[in-house]
């Protein structure tokens, strides 16, 4: 069954979606570049998290009726 969102709240997804996309790519990018074990344990994190949010916000997208 397809999500009725107001054309407001698509706009917000995608804003939403595109800022975590370029978060996600500054910490993997950051990740082969820091010497610092724990910073880098942080970073991976942060990209195994982003990697699902970002998987969980192109579900709600594929739901919006255009």
């Amino acid at each position: 069954m397809k999500n009725t969102y107001g054309l407001h709240e698509t706009l917000d997804l995608h804003e939403i979606a595109a800022f975590k996309t370029i978060c996600m790519t500054k910490s993997a990018t950051m990740r082969g570049l820091v010497s610092d074990e724990d910073l880098r344990q942080l970073l991976e994190q942060d990209v195994q998290l982003s990697t699902r949010q970002l998987q969980e916000l192109d579900a709600l997208l594929a739901n919006v009726n255009a």
